[in-house]
């Protein structure tokens, strides 16, 4: 007797409806995102949703848009095309979205709308960290990674460039309309004054054309960037003069000093009458010439005029952004978040000491990071936090591990580097910077590897600030759901 299989029909019709929490196993990422995004405070969004006119389409609900990008991240899917489709075909992403199917315009729509919301639930998801046991915010490791920008470094441009682009287009534009003319005078003494005839000159003109106005609003825009970059230049310079006047003993010393301050904040009020805030991570600064216009080698990228030319950690040249992250080192969580267009890591500690003060609610018993981090600044603001720092003062493959361990104290009168370097040949050192590379690296290795996350998708430095915050809290969900076992 023949062996008899069981139904494959897919025309198969069920006899009652199934329930969305039987389509998987129980602990599945789905349904834990689900469960955590119930949890959370999503007022902020409900509020900018509600201030809109009830009239017209029903929108989806926030919490299940919320779980669906956060789902998504976490699983390594960040297209808005890509998110809509996997409603469709894939069963987790069809529970989180509770068997609905968005279009993709509509998830782009509400990440872009409620991307500074979306940041702030970083704390939260941190919050639930905490709680659960996985930091202990005794030791931080800081470090920071080059992710690519939504650009390609061949559409930049140097100002040089510009210049020399314009002027080129311009002698081309010059010599087509002049061909024009010639074709013209010609068409009217073969075919008669008044009829025209087909020829390929004025849509060159008009291509040339375009191009040197898409070129000029660029250099005009790198041209207004060097302005400000220079007004915050001399602004600074001016704060200088006054802390040494007020630190000055000789009174006529301290009053030139005051004079050239003065006279800088003149200069830079020329420059930039209304400066913006200053913002607490540092910021790439177009290289200017005292005059406040760009250097011939600054350059602007077109597509995404905030990403900057970085050497990646395979030392090629990309169009990129620094993504920062301060890590606990018991459960490899990220307790703060930063990012900027600056591709040293050297102003970057100090600020991310700040962020990871205010998440903790106190400061870490001790700080890590690599040589990129080491400044008099970092020790200075480190040891004014009670903050025990460990930072690496040369390349780690050159002098790790230390020739031998230090004791007794420091030596006396050493400079900040001496002293940093007698730090690390401790026991204590030496066991702090083998954590370095096992907790923050981890990190990376999670975030560009398992989860797939190597470009942003979205464009300028705020957006994409946004993004990272995103790409952070996705990661934490994934310890807060599999914790490391310890």
């Amino acid at each position: 007797m023949p062996k008899k299989y069981r139904d494959a029909s897919p025309l198969q019709t069920l006899l009652l409806p199934p329930s969305l929490c039987d389509w998987l196993p129980e602990g599945h990422l789905a349904n834990f995102v689900v469960d955590v995004v119930g949890e959370l405070d999503l007022s902020a969004i409900e509020s900018k949703i509600q201030a809109k006119d009830p009239r017209g389409e029903r929108p989806y609900s926030p919490r299940m848009m919320v779980a669906l990008l956060f789902y998504a991240y976490a699983s390594g899917v960040f297209s808005s095309r890509r998110i809509a489709r996997a409603c469709v075909e894939n069963v987790a992403f069809r529970v989180v979205s509770v068997n609905s199917q968005p279009h993709f315009t509509r998830v782009a729509a509400f990440r872009r709308t409620f991307l500074p919301e979306l940041e702030a639930l970083f704390l939260q998801v941190l919050q639930l960290c905490i709680s659960a046991g996985l930091v202990k915010g005794e030791h931080v490791h800081v470090d920071g990674t080059k992710v690519q920008a939504n650009a390609s470094k061949h559409k930049a441009m140097s100002y040089d460039r510009m210049k020399q682009a314009e002027e080129r287009l311009t002698r081309e534009i010059d010599e087509l309309l002049k061909k024009a003319e010639e074709a013209d005078a010609a068409d009217d003494s073969r075919l008669g004054e008044g009829r025209d005839d087909d020829d390929d000159v004025h849509p060159e003109v008009k291509r040339r054309d375009s191009r040197r106005e898409w070129i000029r609003k660029q250099r005009a825009a790198l041209e207004d960037e060097a302005k400000k970059a220079r007004a915050a230049e001399l602004r600074e310079r001016a704060e200088e003069q006054r802390r040494k006047a007020e630190d000055e003993s000789d009174a006529a010393e301290a009053k030139r000093k005051l004079t050239r301050a003065a006279q800088s904040e003149a200069k830079a009020a020329a420059l930039d009458p209304a400066p913006a805030p200053r913002e607490e991570l540092p910021r790439h600064s177009v290289p200017t010439e005292p005059e406040g216009t760009p250097k011939p080698e600054a350059q602007r990228n077109f597509t995404d005029p905030d990403s900057r030319i970085m050497v990646n950690a395979r030392g090629a040249f990309e169009q990129c952004f620094n993504g920062q992250v301060a890590v606990d080192e018991a459960g490899h969580v990220i307790v703060a978040h930063g990012l900027s267009n600056q591709a040293p890591d050297q102003e970057y500690l100090v600020p991310m000491l700040r962020r990871t003060t205010a998440a903790l609610g106190h400061a870490p018993e001790t700080l890590t990071a690599d040589a990129g981090f080491m400044s008099q600044a970092a020790l200075a603001a480190c040891v004014h936090a009670d903050v025990r720092p460990y930072l690496a003062v040369e390349r780690e493959r050159r002098t790790w591990p230390p020739p031998e361990v230090a004791e007794g104290a420091p030596p006396r009168g050493a400079d900040a580097k001496r002293w940093m370097a007698w730090m690390l040949r401790t026991t204590e050192g030496q066991k702090r910077m083998r954590k370095r590379k096992s907790t923050v690296e981890l990190v990376f290795g999670c975030i560009k590897a398992a989860m797939g996350f190597r470009q942003f998708l979205l464009r300028g430095l705020d957006k994409v600030r946004g993004e990272w915050a995103l790409v952070c809290t996705a990661y934490n969900l994934r310890k807060l759901h599999l914790p490391d076992p310890a």
